[in-house]
């Protein structure tokens, strides 16, 4: 294979190209629980969030395969099974439970900011660390949609108590058992 000349040199490239493996792993388990929630969402919040989400997750696969595609033009390969992007990721699933829709929210919320704080540092890392100031834009463009992400999310819930939807599930319960 011919070598790569952009101007970085291949450690520099490597680091990148790691820095970026992680962010693909954050975003496509971000999808995963997006999709998920998008699927299990009810309440009266449901059309409303079911729409949002499905922009969501139509977003996170366009970057997810931005992100993969810088990996190639960097020369490297992007990581492509669930069980890599378990082991590098930041996020964290809950398998074990359905949340209710505005844990679902909040959840997500936290899963994007988290990814803004990474993104942060992986933007310094590439200008000062790897002086790659295209993949640092790259990856500003990206947090700024995980900002506007965020943003509608915590619109969505701002004001509400998140026990909210606990109450009322508990409540419906003591209706549906007599109580």
């Amino acid at each position: 294979m011919r070598s790569i000349n952009i101007g970085l040199t291949e450690e520099q490239r490597q680091g990148v190209i790691n820095l970026l493996n992680h962010d693909l792993a954050d975003a496509y388990v971000l999808l995963v629980k997006t999709k998920k929630y998008h699927w299990d969402v009810v309440g009266p919040q449901f059309r409303t969030l079911h729409e949002m989400w499905g922009e969501q997750y139509e977003t996170l696969t366009e970057n997810i395969d931005s992100i993969a595609e810088r990996v190639r033009a960097l020369g490297g390969y992007p990581i492509g099974t669930m069980q890599g992007f378990l082991e590098i990721t930041t996020l964290k699933e809950n398998p074990e439970n359905l949340p209710l829709a505005t844990q679902m929210v909040e959840s997500l919320v936290e899963d994007h900011e988290q990814i803004i704080r990474n993104l942060r540092e992986h933007i310094d890392n590439c200008s000062e660390d790897f002086h790659d100031e295209g993949t640092a834009d790259f990856l500003t463009g990206l947090m700024e949609g995980h900002e506007e992400m965020a943003w509608m999310l915590r619109s969505f819930i701002e004001g509400e108590s998140i026990s909210s939807d606990e109450q009322k599930l508990q409540s419906r319960q003591k209706v549906a058992a007599g109580v």
